[in-house]
């Protein structure tokens, strides 16, 4: 099955492969792979561990895989975004993303998880779910600016979600 990329008004998500995610979590690029300055971060290493483990254990998610976030402009990748896996029994799927410390503040989080949710959306699912740390204040500001409401919290995360219109295939 062949998942095509999906382009933003300044991006393109990138749906990785095994190979592809292999490299990332090595952080070993080849020849002709445009990374930007501190890529892969930490979040997109995680990222490809949980694919590749997904992969191995359910085989190949389809639309439910992780992305690489490349800007339009150069064709750098700057981060990842992606599903931890298929929908749950409510058919959410959960998100999760991040980027390189020179790409923040500037909208692409946001723009990118505009564009996930427009995957879990065409591709069925109920809604998407996310969370970030107490802390972590401007991921929680990605959530809330892509249309994430707040669903709760614990003593450590703050939980959101966006739930799609039932049979109208939008939010």
């Amino acid at each position: 099955m062949k998942i095509e990329s999906v382009v933003t008004e300044r991006l393109l998500l990138h749906p990785l492969s095994v190979a592809e995610a292999e490299r990332i979590v090595e952080g070993e690029a080849l020849p002709g792979d445009r990374w930007a300055e501190g890529y892969p971060e930490d979040g997109s290493r995680n990222g490809g561990r949980g694919f590749l483990r997904g992969c191995a254990e359910r085989g190949d998610p389809g639309v439910y895989r992780a992305y690489e976030i490349r800007r339009r402009e150069d064709g750098f990748a700057i981060g990842g975004i992606g599903f931890h896996g298929p929908p749950d029994e409510e058919r959410f799927a959960t998100v999760g993303y991040s980027l390189v410390p020179d790409a923040r503040g500037q909208g692409y989080a946001r723009e990118a998880l505009g564009g996930l949710i427009g995957i879990a959306r065409d591709a069925g699912a109920a809604g998407v779910k996310g969370d970030a740390n107490l802390d972590n204040l401007p991921s929680q500001r990605v959530m809330e600016a892509a249309g994430m409401t707040y669903a709760g919290e614990d003593e450590r995360v703050r939980y959101y979600r966006l739930e799609f219109a039932a049979g109208t295939g939008s939010a």
